[in-house]
């Protein structure tokens, strides 16, 4: 296959997805079923992907990007319900297809149905997240969707791999499984962490954002690759070292934050797309292997359509069968004491269980010979785990906005808590913004004078307590009074300044950001402030440092 297919494929998905996201359609179903329908064009080539470029080159960026985009807090108040989904139920997922495939398949061994089982047991949480942004699902439903995306692929992966292995030797060892998932664990989420405090490290001494998102860019493969070489999780790699960078990006440069989040933005559709579009024009190549296999068509969609009707009910019988460990709190657990989900917001987690990307890309990465023989009824093993891709993007794809909405759960609360903890963080914001002027104090008493000095301080320190208070009073209305402050007149206000008095303004003004980006990270330290609200008001003041660096560098240009 010629690169400029590779080309074609990928330009034609983006406008598919374009077209996908004017509209509102689902872009992944969209995807797959063009590419079916392209893919009987006459001419049109079959295409054959390299298994290794799918793992290594597709899914680190597509992890890393959403592990920056989690919390690390939430990731770890939620830890122990992520773990019981991003373990448990993928181990039972995959075990409960692999026996049931191969009561229907004897003549294949074990290992192999276990293949299938990995590859079809992690659940993507991209198409739920979007549903579950656009409805407002509370945060800690979020989370756990978006927590067990980050870890399930881990889990499956390495099963994969255990699996796989037993294919090539005909053996295959329970103990030997579970000191390589130990292992792999323990080896990936120390990589991870290593490479993601050097990168830290590094970025808090570049002041170029061009450079700093470059070096963001080549941290998933990084990681990825440096812990597959030493027996780790490459998966987990990249996750720990996203989770760290995530949660440490406030303390690094304004200008790498704006530079990497529509470039990583755009890097996900591109792969998202890619895969999407490429499991569409393989699906009939796959239907027509299994045509000529010994078993035939019939004998193969029957199979792969019980594998379907497997992974979607193995999950909401797993939920609601492990809903009491929900409840419980280990001593020295973060988890907050009212995390547990109901029975709605249950429901909804177990309906939200549509596979992706990592399915897709993990059942094309089966090998077509292990040992030296064929792989036991590898097309068959594609057509289920396509089978289950598409049909659970379909089915609970398409059908889980109208559960969400049916069942009534929403975040209305949790907007109204925000929007209290944004007011009251404004409202510190000023009492940080009043201690940076008042270390102006002996300066400016020096150059204008005590009085003035005295004057413009308490002017200045006036105008922006008011301008937060205000916000505070639209954010939360019913507190509104208790923060009414001194209504500033129009008086002292400073002259048209010179260049040096605007210098000296511009340098003040980014202490005041700095000041009021301090305020932010304490408060989300210490619990008092939600990660999404504290993103949020970050992102302004990263515009406000932009918009100063703008203005100087008009000045200097027009000097």
């Amino acid at each position: 296959m010629q690169h400029v297919h590779v080309f074609l494929l990928v330009a034609g998905a983006v406008a598919v997805t374009a077209v996908c996201r004017r509209r509102g359609w689902p872009a992944p179903l969209v995807l797959v079923a063009v590419a079916i329908v392209v893919s009987f064009v006459p001419g049109v080539p079959r295409f054959e992907i390299d298994s290794h470029v799918l793992l290594e080159f597709v899914l680190p960026p597509l992890l890393y990007s959403a592990a920056l985009s989690s919390s690390y807090r939430d990731f770890r108040s939620s830890l122990s319900s992520i773990t019981r989904l991003g373990v448990g139920l993928v181990l039972v997922s995959a075990v409960a297809v692999a026996l049931v495939f191969w009561w229907l398949e004897p003549s294949v061994p074990f290992a192999a149905a276990l293949v299938l089982g990995a590859v079809v047991a992690p659940p993507d949480a991209v198409a739920a997240a979007a549903v579950g942004k656009r409805l407002g699902l509370p945060r800690r439903v979020m989370t756990l969707l978006s927590g067990e995306s980050l870890i399930n692929d881990a889990t499956s992966l390495t099963l994969y791999k255990v699996a796989l292995a037993g294919v090539a030797t005909g053996a295959w060892a329970l103990a030997d499984g579970v000191l390589t998932f130990a292992l792999a664990v323990g080896v990936g989420v120390a990589v991870g962490l290593v490479i993601g405090w050097v990168v830290h490290a590094v970025r808090l001494r570049l002041d170029d954002p061009v450079v700093a998102s470059a070096i963001g860019l080549l941290t998933p493969f990084a990681a990825y690759w440096s812990a597959e070489e030493i027996a780790g999780s490459g998966v987990l790699a990249v996750v720990a070292a996203g989770l760290y960078l995530g949660h440490t990006s406030p303390r690094a440069g304004y200008a790498t934050r704006l530079y990497e989040e529509p470039i990583w933005s755009t890097v996900d559709l591109l792969l998202e797309a890619f895969t999407f579009a490429l499991i569409g024009m393989q699906l009939p190549w796959v239907v027509r292997d299994v045509i000529a296999s010994d078993q035939g068509l019939r004998h193969g969609v029957l199979v792969s359509l019980v594998v379907l009707l497997v992974a979607v009910l193995v999950r909401p019988v797993y939920i609601f069968g492990t809903a009491r460990f929900d409840h419980l709190r280990l001593r020295g657990s973060h988890r907050p004491p009212k995390d547990s989900l109901s029975a709605r917001e249950s429901a909804v987690v177990s309906w939200a269980g549509m596979r992706g990307v990592v399915t897709l890309a993990a059942a094309a990465a089966i090998p077509v010979t292990s040992a030296g023989a064929p792989f036991p009824e590898r097309a068959t093993l594609l057509l289920a785990a396509y089978t289950v891709a598409i049909g659970t993007l379909l089915i609970q794809g398409l059908s889980l906005p109208w559960v969400i909405t049916r069942l009534g759960v929403g975040s209305a609360d949790e907007t109204a808590r925000d929007a209290a903890q944004e007011a009251e963080v404004r409202v510190a914001t000023a009492d940080a913004v009043h201690d940076v002027l008042e270390r102006q104090r002996d300066d400016w008493s020096r150059d204008l004078g005590a009085e003035r000095a005295d004057e413009l301080i308490d002017r200045l320190s006036g105008v922006w307590r008011a301008r937060a208070t205000a916000a505070a009073g639209l954010l939360d209305p019913d507190s509104a009074d208790e923060r009414v402050p001194d209504e500033p007149d129009g008086t002292g206000l400073p002259h048209r300044p010179t260049a040096e008095e605007g210098l000296r303004t511009q340098r003040l003004r980014r202490e005041i950001v700095a000041a009021q980006r301090g305020v932010l990270m304490d408060r989300r330290d210490s619990g008092d402030l939600d990660e999404a609200v504290m993103r949020r008001m970050m992102r302004e003041l990263d515009l406000e440092d932009e918009s100063l660096s703008s203005s100087w560098l008009t000045r200097v240009s027009r000097t």
